[in-house]
């Protein structure tokens, strides 16, 4: 089962990844607070075979421009309460979510995913991000984010740390024999004893290794900052891209990156983020597009963007290009964020066209048509060696979802590109990823 295309379903918003997508006429509504909505669409996943399920997470409301609240307040359920509901219903999905390493304690981090491991046999996954809404800030006792420098210094040590706290007990330390009296060997559980520039930590973890040694750790920056983060400690890296071309330059960045820490290129999968719509034909996907669009209040679009450069974007002609926009290498939001904003600007599009992209898709690229014509842009970039597999940002959920499982993935089926439900072990081990080396034990034979 080696080299297949990866395949995850990622909840940006439980409607869909288009930011109004609650307004679609198919969307759900007070269920999404339920665990039988999410329950049914994960369940559905399992069956046609996709590896993982992806949520996507805030810590705060974002409530700062005038149309938040009122048009997108994105409230969602604790995502880890909702993956250890969902472990109980399935068997083989890998369950993956965000955690914020800038508002959480790596202790508590790492006992929450090292249990929801244990719960899932072996399908945990922790999304690693550096929180950049002054939102969020203002909900763990600042004024405002963390700064860009000091978000990464401490996502570096916080991931170290949590690291060597799956660690702290070696895979054969748990004895529980009865005859003997021995619950656990006192050898083969460890101190930590970490004393960093942001954290001091004793350990050892209260909680045994995870099954799969270190759940799955994928991070999604592509700033510089964020891509050193990833080439050192990650397995999985979500990303947005454009073409193949940009694809198989981000896959050469990487292998040198990965190089520089002594990893090699298959120990690092790349995930591109893509909106798939199913249509039976051009016109069935303009229109589709056309209504989405719609859907999205020009203020809801302008303040998206403000968001995204740091700049209160309003009153300004929609149909003008922006104006100069912060410096990257100074700026303390999401700089992927504002890179992005500064590529469409450099094409020369108006902030009516820019707040399109942003609010219809989050920069990620429609891939739409036929279930054919999208195994076939799927195939290209995965043969080309663009992408291991992708993320995929449903405009619509429900209905999108669905119709990507029940025409889409009988296609790549056919096709040999994905291994639908076959597999057993823990998702590291369906994703061909080696079993991290515990650290203790490597020091102790040493």
């Amino acid at each position: 089962m080696e080299n297949k295309l990866i395949l995850t379903g990622f909840f940006f918003n439980p409607q869909g990844d288009n930011r109004m997508s609650w307004r679609y006429p198919s969307a759900p509504a007070h269920e999404i607070f339920t665990l039988e909505y999410y329950q049914k669409l994960v369940l559905a996943a399992e069956r046609a075979g996709l590896d993982a399920v992806f949520l996507a997470d805030h810590v705060g409301i974002w409530d700062s421009y005038p149309s938040n609240i009122a048009s997108y307040a994105n409230a969602r359920l604790e995502p880890i309460t909702l993956l250890s509901a969902l472990a109980s219903v399935t068997q083989r999905i890998g369950l993956f979510s965000t955690i914020s390493a800038s508002y959480s304690e790596p202790y508590n981090v790492a006992r929450m995913l090292a249990s929801l491991d244990h719960i899932s046999k072996g399908r945990a996954g922790w999304n690693v991000v550096t929180s950049g809404m002054n939102e969020e800030a203002m909900n763990y006792g600042r004024d405002a984010r963390i700064e860009h420098s000091s978000r990464y210094k401490r996502a570096e040590e916080y991931v170290t740390l949590v690291k060597a706290l799956w660690d702290s007990w070696e895979d054969d330390a748990l004895k529980i024999n009865k005859q003997s009296g021995e619950f656990a060997d006192p050898s083969k559980v460890h101190r930590v004893d970490h004393h960093g520039e942001f954290f001091k930590v004793r350990g050892p973890l209260n909680v045994p290794r995870p099954l799969q040694g270190h759940p799955i750790i994928i991070q999604a920056g592509s700033s510089s900052d964020g891509r050193d983060l990833a080439a050192k400690h990650a397995d999985l890296n979500f990303t947005l891209l454009r073409s193949i071309e940009e694809g198989q330059q981000y896959r050469a960045d990487f292998n040198d990156r990965l190089a520089n820490f002594g990893r090699k290129p298959t120990s690092l999968k790349i995930l591109p983020g893509i909106l798939p719509i199913v249509a039976g034909s051009a016109a069935e996907l303009e229109e589709k597009k056309r209504l989405l669009e719609s859907l999205i209040p020009d203020q809801v679009a302008i303040d998206l963007v403000s968001s995204w450069v740091g700049m209160d974007l309003s009153g300004l002609d929609l149909d003008a290009p922006l104006p100069e926009l912060p410096d990257e290498s100074t700026f303390d939001g999401q700089r992927t964020n504002l890179v992005k904003v500064k590529q469409y600007q450099s094409e020369g599009l108006t902030l009516r066209q820019i707040s399109t992209i942003v609010a219809s898709a989050g920069s990620a690229p429609i891939v739409g048509g036929t279930p054919k014509e999208i195994a076939d842009e799927l195939e290209a970039w995965f043969r080309a060696g663009a992408a291991d597999g992708f993320a995929l940002m449903f405009p619509t959920i429900p209905e999108d979802w669905d119709r990507f499982l029940e025409e889409v993935v009988p296609e790549l089926k056919r096709r040999g590109l994905i291994a639908g439900d076959d597999g057993s072990g823990t998702i590291r081990d369906r994703l061909h990823l080696p079993k991290p080396e515990n650290t203790f034990s490597k020091q102790s034979a040493e």
